[in-house]
């Protein structure tokens, strides 16, 4: 361990959003992809919890914006601790306002949405 935690830090994403916030008072703040790569980094593998399933979320995250792939123990969450920090990867798609067709032999394909993504650091406060 690098530094003494009395909680792990959480990754979460928008499936945990609607039991997350159950109880409890929080803080949260935009951050850039770079801050949240900075900050897991800063972490050991077993400091941190892998709080989703969903395999897009993680597809996201460790191929699209780089947070390095770790055999993160799995937990689902209900309620974070007072003092426990968390990064959520909030992901909204939008329908694609231009839907090209692209032909790729005797396939054809079309763009119907757009998928976003950014991260949020969390905190209990109380």
């Amino acid at each position: 361990m690098k530094h003494a935690l009395k909680h792990p830090l959480l990754l979460l994403d928008n499936s945990n959003m609607n039991t997350l916030f159950n109880e409890g008072e929080f803080k949260c703040t935009n951050m850039t992809f770079e801050e949240a790569r900075e900050i897991i980094g800063m972490y050991e593998k077993d400091e941190l919890v892998l709080c989703f399933t969903h395999p897009d979320t993680y597809d996201i995250i460790f191929n699209y914006i780089g947070i390095p792939k770790k055999d993160y123990e799995y937990k689902q969450i209900r309620n974070m601790r007072v003092n426990q920090d968390g990064i959520i990867f909030k992901i909204y798609t939008t329908p694609s306002e231009t839907q090209p067709i692209i032909h790729v032999g005797d396939v054809e394909a079309k763009k119907i949405q757009n998928i976003y993504v950014y991260c949020v650091h969390i905190t209990r406060t109380k």
